[in-house]
């Protein structure tokens, strides 16, 4: 399975062309700027019709518009996950959205403590703290995401954003960790979405 990976296009998904093939399309959040549902509708239509036979996303912190929505009318092949989760040829994606809301209570936490413990590809739009996730010399990323890991013995990959500067994918324990953030450190340019190949 090969997998395209997005996340923080702001608003700039437009300008995404000539996208490489993929098996499955994800999208790890802040799809918006500003959070206005003019700005999410126009980036779904956008996603829906992309030429991706699974194509699936997650909310970030941007796309607050979203909070609580139940969304209808996606086409077969679009996953909207919400803490929740699809099997796509034997593999199981998981979803947890970053809205504000859930971030400033407990909510957040028990999301993350809800990862299925068969999930092979986790995605958030949060960093695990320590992964690509440092900038202006913070680790930003999530210390409860880093301690769900060893609770994930399928966990093959991990697909985020949220953290513009550490936009790439490394390798650890055999886990990839990927970074797709499109937009980089100060939104002056597109960066290479990644791809990323499961044998």
């Amino acid at each position: 399975m090969t997998i395209l990976h997005l996340s923080d296009t702001h608003g700039c998904h437009h300008r995404l062309r000539d996208l490489p093939a993929a098996d499955v399309v994800v999208h790890s959040g802040d799809f918006c700027m500003v959070g206005s549902e003019q700005e999410a509708i126009d980036f779904l239509n956008w996603f829906c019709d992309l030429p991706y036979s699974h194509k699936i996303f997650i909310c970030g912190n941007h796309d607050d518009c979203l909070y609580g929505a139940n969304i209808d009318g996606l086409d077969d092949n679009v996953h909207y996950l919400c803490n929740s989760g699809i099997e796509i040829d034997g593999l199981k994606f998981y979803g947890v959205p970053m809205f504000m809301g859930d971030c400033i209570t407990d909510r957040q936490s028990r999301n993350y403590a809800r990862i299925p413990e068969d999930t092979d590809i986790l995605i958030t739009h949060s960093p695990a703290y320590g992964i690509l996730d440092f900038d202006d010399g913070i680790n930003y990323g999530s210390e409860e995401i880093l301690e769900r890991f060893p609770s994930l013995p399928n966990l093959k990959v991990h697909l985020f954003g949220h953290i513009h500067a550490q936009h790439g994918i490394v390798e650890k324990h055999g886990v990839i960790y990927s970074n797709g953030a499109i937009m980089n450190a100060d939104y002056s340019f597109l960066n290479t979405p990644n791809l990323i190949t499961l044998s």
